[in-house]
């Protein structure tokens, strides 16, 4: 947006694609700010913009506008608090003399965007959580065409394919805030479109992400959805086969039996030298392979693959492997320097909700750590094309 356009809305005192903040002091009010733009609910289908820098009366708040400030604003975008991940710029401008940051906030293709599990709007000048049936006209306004794959529909599904149970006992207490859940008066179709799991009414039709979720069967519709576990006695493939399953169910059963797979294989010497105490140390750091595991499930591709997540365990190293390559902004100059995108970003968004994933790009700096303090060598990342696969080697 061009400085002037910029000034207009500065000025413009009743605008509901204008908030003014003379601080980050209140960073929850920000976020909501963001929020509320992404959803769009007037339909303006132009960007918000969020003044930081100036009073509520449009007066400058003389606040410094340092790179630390910036750089704080920027990572809003994809620190997960805000789902899904919304579009917007952040930059220091000069407007009527005073110097701001502006935050330019795209309206979402995915509506309802939420912060904390609240759905935040815009009702004139003021914002507000939205009611159900704001959310209704939030999900009506979802453009299929350009989503995400775990977003698009599958048409040969229906409702009765969807847990419906887990759904609603073990789901929905995870994703939405306590308060939202006991005034929650949405018909069972609501709820599921409001969380993606389902198209709009009047189609009502499973989506990818909702059979991934919340299916009974997933790999009836997504044959590739499970992780293929291999125990090899020995160091290469062809080896004696010491154990080995195909994990498979819901996202939740895919989740929870592979950390056991991983606890249980791990083996623990002790050393008694360093009496009077005992140290117990792990040939792999459980932390690392859940964080290496999980990013596979989230990262891989689910789109015309019917190949499985790989977990094969060596007796000198463990290769885990998912099919999709690099995607997105990250490349191989930039992959595990701090680079993200998602290929699936509203399942990531749902490994998040269920704790499975604390906090967006994260997985890797915590792998490497925990690899490091255990005393193991490095994670050696192997990037082609078509899949990506990290080796992690015994401790040395």
């Amino acid at each position: 947006m061009e400085d002037q356009e910029l000034a207009v809305l500065l000025d413009d005192l009743e605008s509901d694609r204008v908030e003014r903040k003379a601080s980050i002091s209140d960073g929850k009010k920000i976020r909501q700010a963001i929020c509320a733009f992404a959803n769009d609910l007037p339909n303006h289908k132009k960007p918000g913009v969020l003044f930081v820098g100036v009073n509520d009366n449009g007066t400058c708040a003389s606040l410094p506008i340092t790179d630390e400030l910036l750089l704080s604003l920027a990572n809003i975008r994809s620190e997960g608090k805000i789902l899904p991940f919304p579009v917007l710029q952040v930059n220091k401008r000069t407007l009527n003399g005073c110097e701001l940051a502006v935050i330019i906030v795209q309206p979402s293709e995915a509506p309802p965007v939420r912060f904390d599990g609240r759905t935040h709007i815009r009702v004139g000048p003021r914002r507000a959580t939205a009611t159900p049936e704001e959310e209704r006209r939030l999900n009506e306004k979802r453009r299929f065409r350009d989503l995400p794959f775990d977003l698009q529909p599958l048409s040969s599904t229906n409702l009765d394919d969807l847990n419906i149970e887990f759904f609603q006992q073990s789901y929905l207490p995870f994703t939405l805030a306590p308060e939202v859940l006991e005034e929650n008066q949405r018909s069972l179709s609501q709820q599921l479109a409001s969380v993606r799991f389902i198209t709009p009414e009047p189609e009502l039709c499973p989506t990818v992400l909702g059979i991934l979720v919340v299916g009974k069967n997933p790999r009836q519709f997504i044959p590739g959805h499970y992780v293929q576990f291999l125990r090899i006695d020995g160091q290469q493939l062809g080896d004696p086969i010491k154990d080995q399953k195909e994990i498979s169910g819901s996202l939740l059963d895919i989740l929870r039996v592979l950390d056991e797979l991983l606890q249980v294989n791990i083996s623990t010497s002790s050393d008694i030298a360093s009496q009077p105490l005992e140290i117990q140390q792990p040939d792999y750091p459980i932390a690392a392979l859940q964080q290496l595991a999980r990013n596979a499930v989230m990262h891989r591709s689910y789109e015309q693959t019917n190949a499985p997540v790989k977990v094969y365990w060596f007796s000198d190293r463990i290769e885990i492997s998912n099919p999709g390559g690099l995607f997105g902004q990250v490349d191989r100059d930039n992959f595990g320097q701090g680079a993200t995108d998602y290929r699936n970003p509203h399942l990531a968004g749902v490994m998040k909700d269920l704790g499975y994933v604390q906090r967006f790009g994260y997985g890797l700096p915590l792998a490497k750590r925990a690899l490091e303090k255990n005393g193991n060598p490095a994670p050696e990342f192997i990037v082609e094309d078509s899949y990506i696969a990290v080796i992690i080697r015994k401790q040395l």
